[in-house]
């Protein structure tokens, strides 16, 4: 072999070397990865079955994996050291029966071992949103009327600031079947004179958006609104029932994630949707898009739940609270899974963006 070729040749079968040792690499950790039960993998994963493909998601957020969540809780040594380990039977969640998934973050001031309602275990099918009504019919047009009464509010399961899972209460009153609609607000524009939506052209609604819920209003457009109407804004316990009922429904519809029941990210949506789309989705109460479509302002501050000790630098009297989710896709601001009723999200009462709107409420 000629002498000035040698460095060439031995780089090259260096480089060779290099890269049997990545391949093999690559294997090892592809049959590693293959080693772990399925749920492992499915922590990372979301399919789309209109799509048949999976999509990256925050893992804790995926429906599935609260399932795997509470399993884990039971059967698995590391998991039932901290979640069953010696704690006495006053410190059980009052929502289970005696071999709870689940304790409660906090037990004061909201533990309460006896509840007029039977318990209901987080997963158990509900009656569907057809069959449950209000015990009294609703008097005023498009509005329902929700009955005084205890009811189960936050989660266990997520974020911090949904927690602790708490029985909460309410008065009575009546909440709008529907959010707003870019109609309804036009009327309010007209009158009061107010300044329109950015977004609509020399003060006109965008073309045939007429029935979609009204977007880029602040908290205090959405305050100002229901007050015009002789209405106002329903605080987040009320909002928060109205969305799930008594029983602590994870979803407006029930316990199951479904992907056909609200304007939702995961079905690609690119905006919001005439109000009232989505009939099989509605809360048992019957009120449409309280999950997707927009996140809607309520009257409440970004307040703890009450129990809930774990700090948050957010936590505060200068922001307000939205629920419900929306059509948007905010996984890159870290929100996950936006359609649970116990969802919270916070902002400054002046924001306005294309995917926050609000429905109202009224005092009997």
């Amino acid at each position: 072999m000629n002498v000035r070729w040698r460095p060439i040749v031995n780089q090259i079968k260096g480089n060779i070397k290099r890269m049997r040792r990545h391949y093999y690499w690559a294997w090892g950790c592809v049959l590693l990865a293959m080693a772990f039960p399925k749920p492992v993998a499915a922590f990372e994963h979301l399919r789309d079955p209109l799509h048949q493909k999976v999509t990256c998601e925050t893992a804790c957020h995926l429906p599935e994996n609260i399932q795997q969540a509470r399993a884990d809780k039971t059967q698995k040594a590391e998991c039932t050291s901290c979640h069953h380990g010696g704690l006495p039977l006053e410190t059980l969640s009052p929502f289970q029966n005696p071999d709870p998934f689940l304790f409660t973050e906090s037990q004061r001031p909201n533990q309460r071992l006896l509840s007029p309602r039977p318990a209901v275990r987080a997963g158990q099918a509900v009656a569907s949103a057809q069959t449950s009504k209000s015990k009294k019919n609703s008097q005023i047009p498009r509005m329902v009327f929700i009955n005084d009464g205890e009811f189960i509010m936050g989660s266990n399961e997520r974020w911090d600031d949904e927690s602790p899972e708490h029985i909460n209460q309410t008065g009575a009153f009546y909440i709008d079947l529907y959010e707003v609609t870019n109609r309804d607000y036009k009327k309010f524009v007209g009158v009061t004179k107010r300044k329109s939506p950015h977004h609509w052209a020399q003060g006109n609604i965008p073309k045939g958006k007429e029935n979609h819920p009204v977007t880029y209003v602040s908290w205090f457009d959405a305050n100002d609104y229901c007050q015009w109407t002789g209405k106002r804004l329903p605080n987040e316990q009320e909002w928060e029932k109205a969305a799930r009922g008594e029983d602590g429904n994870i979803y407006p519809w029930g316990h199951f994630w479904s992907l056909d029941k609200s304007n939702n990210p995961y079905k690609h949506s690119t905006g919001t949707e005439p109000v009232g789309s989505y009939p099989n989705g509605r809360s048992v109460y019957g009120l449409y898009d309280m999950s997707g479509n927009v996140w809607e302002w309520v009257d409440a501050y970004y307040l703890p739940h009450p129990g809930n000790t774990i700090p948050k630098s957010e936590y505060g009297k200068d922001k307000r609270v939205l629920k419900g989710g929306s059509w948007f896709d905010c996984l890159s601001y870290g929100c996950g899974l936006s359609a649970p009723t116990f969802n919270r999200s916070f902002f400054n009462p002046e924001v306005k963006n294309n995917s926050f709107g609000f429905r109202c409420a009224k005092n009997p």
